[in-house]
């Protein structure tokens, strides 16, 4: 990091402490002042937000200096999350609004922005598909920390996000495992209402390509979820034509690919999301077997 930089960041810092500072004063003003503070949900209870000169409005400062953060901090994906801070931060004025940290990991970082793109792709967002994101978040991450996670998620949801950018970010920095993990997870967001847009497909696919996944393994992976009548080969990544001794190479050479034990570094909670992925090869090679009485 230059010299210009450093000035950048601190000039940056030092508005986040006085935005800091500021909403602290108007936060013990209203204590003193009228009594009713601002609800949970944002929405004013009585007269809270009005005095001498009227409404107050909330300035949004923080939501763009958080951005500016993370962009010096961490390139596309770390300026969209903290456009997402930022935007929580604005909204912190009630009980039970404090934000307690950040959710771990740039794992469960990319799992964010990466979910939203696909979410958007088809220019609406449906409740199974966030219910889907929510359950996985606070199965993974437990409910304190799933929640929060969700909480950003609606903050990112609301902003653009340049696929390729973000796709190409996660790509650079990201074990290949890691970003089979991810494929894997994208793909569930496309099945959750038990019906494959097009346009999700499609854009799971651009990112796939984007991070530097093969076509091989997006089209096993794909095999997972969008079943034909050759599912098992494709997601062994051989044809029908494969020999017994072919077939059999296939599937270890998948089982070592895709073991859980490749993103123990993640975790447990990331490890055990592993494991579908994993039962579903050992899904794919029981298929074969049963169709060729063999093996």
């Amino acid at each position: 990091m230059g010299p210009g930089e450093i000035i950048v960041v601190i000039i940056l810092i030092i508005v986040v402490y006085a935005i800091f500072s500021m909403r602290k004063k108007s936060s013990g003003q209203a204590k003193s002042g009228s009594g009713n503070p601002l609800q949970d949900d944002g929405t004013t209870n009585g007269n809270s937000t009005r005095g001498t000169n009227g409404p107050r409005k909330k300035s949004g400062y923080a939501k763009w200096v958080g951005g500016g953060l993370g962009w010096v901090f961490g390139g596309p994906i770390g300026a969209i999350l903290g456009v997402a801070l930022g935007s929580m931060f604005d909204g912190m004025s009630g009980p039970g609004m404090q934000y307690r940290g950040t959710p771990r990991g740039d794992f469960a970082m990319s799992l964010l922005v990466l979910s939203a793109a696909v979410m958007k792709a088809d220019r609406k967002i449906v409740r199974s598909e966030l219910d889907y994101v929510r359950s996985f978040f606070i199965q993974q991450f437990g409910e304190e920390e799933g929640n929060r996670m969700i909480l950003m998620l609606r903050e990112i949801l609301k902003q653009e996000i340049n696929i390729q950018d973000v796709a190409v970010q996660v790509g650079q920095y990201t074990d290949y495992a890691v970003k089979l993990q991810l494929v894997h997870y994208l793909f569930g967001i496309c099945a959750a209402d038990n019906y494959f847009q097009d346009d999700e497909v499609e854009t799971v696919r651009i990112i796939t390509g984007l991070m530097g996944v093969s076509s091989s393994d997006y089209t096993s992976i794909k095999a997972m979820f969008v079943k034909n009548n050759g599912w098992a080969y494709d997601v062994l990544e051989i044809t029908s034509s494969a020999t017994d001794e072919e077939v059999k190479k296939a599937y270890r050479d998948m089982a070592k690919k895709h073991h859980p034990d490749k993103v123990a570094n993640l975790g447990e909670d990331v490890k055990k999301a592993a494991t579908e992925k994993f039962q579903k090869i050992n899904a794919a090679y029981e298929e074969i077997r049963k169709q060729r009485g063999k093996l």
